[in-house]
């Protein structure tokens, strides 16, 4: 189902949905009930996977009211249906050394990691459109712009290097955050009292005498679900310390930020009266309802809309990081939930707006020559002067010509930034 008020995003199809949500925080679920038995805590342990879906997504949201957060409900509703299908010691046991936001958090952590993934996936493809246009387009002169004003030759390239190099610093920015994002179980208190408790007087049979204390155990609890579901281990549960949230929103806006810039480049360079790049023509796209005459930059303006969307979110995850309080924050954690998941969402439709985009941009070198040429004089003005400075005779006889010094070190930019390129495409695959 789409958002008739954010056009596009079934584009980002399940991910960071309620559906995935709801999945993430039964394999969280499932993954403590294993670690309890695999250490020997709890007598069994049993496949939860299916035994709540989508369609129980509006009953338990309902329900959620009651309690603040889903993972409430979800517990009795599993608990009730494993019952239901004799289960009773599973039921007995889920959930057992867990609190709501050891849940919540960690499968926020993995609906928005499976979001995150896909990101990266389109700007590898955005990268390697760019490298593509670069390397087409690394001679295609054209006027640099600077302050909306003509300034110097440069090519459109490089232009396009910029755009590269934006790109690939946000996804080695979301791509490190990724890596790191951590679980979060902690307990009621981020003490994981209750587990300790657990491994120390629950065991099924004797512990075994070198065993570790109950404590360190605990902690090897966590450390295998984090293994489990691919999920880093933090120095301390992270409770009331939102910094994995943060720097992930964070690395989504840079994200935003380099897909934005793209867009208003092409949004300016396109423009009727300059001409020299146009979206890719598609049937239907672009179309005004009463202009027929119209072919409007429809995915560079979405871009852009996301671009400047984007901030404020990240703003929201930062307030709710500064009134953290106590143990658990009351208000502050709860809005977190909505508004990472509406960036991830939104990057991700982003990413795949930029991705089409990239891959059809039309560059009309030509029209980009012409332009540079009609300009005249005044884009040679600092190369001339520069020349008069060390005593060259400026070129006053044909100032409009353009020379290779125009282009300054351009050249060998673009081939340090489509080196980058490459070897970031090796890495990531």
């Amino acid at each position: 189902m789409g958002d008739l008020l954010w056009p596009g995003d079934e584009r980002a199809g399940d991910l960071a949905s309620d559906d995935a949500f709801l999945a993430a925080m039964v394999r969280v679920e499932q993954a403590w009930l294993d670690a309890l038995h695999g250490a020997g805590v709890a007598p069994t342990s049993t496949d939860l996977l299916g035994l709540v879906g989508l369609a129980d997504a509006d009953a338990l949201a309902s329900a959620a009211e009651a309690g603040g957060n889903p993972v409430i409900p979800l517990v009795r509703t599993m608990r009730e249906r494993l019952s239901e299908r004799g289960d009773e010691q599973a039921a007995r046991w889920l959930h057992r050394g867990l609190t709501s936001q050891d849940v919540v958090d960690t499968g926020l952590v993995l609906a928005l990691g499976d979001a995150a993934d896909a990101v990266l996936d389109e700007m590898a493809a955005q990268a390697r459109a760019l490298l593509g246009l670069v390397e087409r387009h690394r001679a295609s002169a054209m006027t640099a712009r600077t302050l909306t004003q003509h300034a110097v030759p440069t090519t459109f390239g490089l232009l396009a290097a910029t755009w590269l190099t934006g790109v690939l610093d946000a996804a080695d920015d979301l791509r490190r955050v990724r890596s790191a994002l951590p679980i979060a179980f902690g307990g009621a208190g981020g003490t994981m009292s209750a587990a300790t408790t657990l491994v120390r007087d629950a065991a099924v049979g004797a512990r075994p005498v070198h065993a570790p204390p109950a404590d360190r155990a605990a902690l090897e609890l966590v450390a295998r679900c984090a293994r489990a579901l691919g999920l880093a281990v933090p120095t301390a549960p992270w409770h009331v310390v939102r910094s994995p949230l943060t720097r992930l929103g964070d690395a989504l806006v840079t994200c935003s930020d380099a897909w934005g810039h793209i867009a208003s480049d092409v949004l300016a360079l396109g423009r009727p009266e300059i001409g020299e790049v146009a979206e890719p023509a598609a049937d239907g796209k672009g179309g005004s309802s009463t202009m027929p005459n119209k072919r409007n930059p429809v995915l560079s303006v979405l871009i852009r809309r996301a671009a400047i969307a984007a901030p404020p979110l990240a703003s929201t995850l930062h307030t709710a990081a500064t009134l953290a309080v106590d143990q658990r924050s009351d208000g502050a954690w709860h809005a977190e939930w909505g508004t990472a998941r509406t960036l991830a969402r939104r990057a991700l439709v982003a990413a795949s707006h930029t991705t089409e985009l990239l891959a059809g941009l039309e560059v009309d070198p030509r029209r980009m020559r012409e332009r540079l040429e009609g300009v005249g004089a005044e884009v040679t003005a600092e190369r001339r002067s520069m020349a008069a400075l060390v005593g060259n005779a400026p070129a006053a006889d044909s100032p409009d010509l353009i020379l290779p010094d125009d282009l300054g070190a351009a050249d060998a930019i673009v081939d340090v930034v489509l080196a980058r390129a490459r070897t970031s495409l090796e890495i990531t695959g």
